[in-house]
């Protein structure tokens, strides 16, 4: 069974860092490519970072400089390091794994088939 457990979400100030993550089971990332999302209320989700699975990664012109994906092939977790953090980053993250699908930079939901819960980011300013 996949699942997809993300965490580190949580509230903090412009100009401040946090660091996401998301526990993968039942995918290896020698397979599967995987993805980071982000909805904010009245918005498309978006495409933040992705990393394939020779570890090539992509990011989001907004957030290029600020965000970095990465990944752990032996424990299984995927990252998302945020620094400069600013209030329009506040959204719902969201990772997510995907296989056989398009690339796409940056990436679209369409090419992704599991997703995690999401965690809530915050950005007060």
């Amino acid at each position: 069974q996949v699942q997809l457990l993300e965490s580190g979400g949580g509230s903090v100030q412009a100009g401040g860092s946090l660091r996401l993550s998301c526990v993968a089971s039942g995918i290896s990332f020698r397979n599967y490519y995987m993805g980071w999302f982000r909805q904010a209320p009245g918005k498309e989700r978006e495409g933040i970072a992705a990393i394939d699975t020779d570890d090539s990664a992509s990011h989001a012109n907004s957030v290029k400089g600020r965000f970095t994906i990465s990944k752990d092939n032996a424990k299984n977790i995927l990252y998302l390091q945020m620094n400069s953090l600013k209030p329009e980053d506040t959204a719902m993250y969201y990772c997510a794994a995907g296989i056989g699908g398009r690339w796409f930079i940056p990436p679209r939901p369409q090419s992704f088939s599991y997703w995690g819960q999401g965690t809530q980011v915050t950005v007060s300013s």
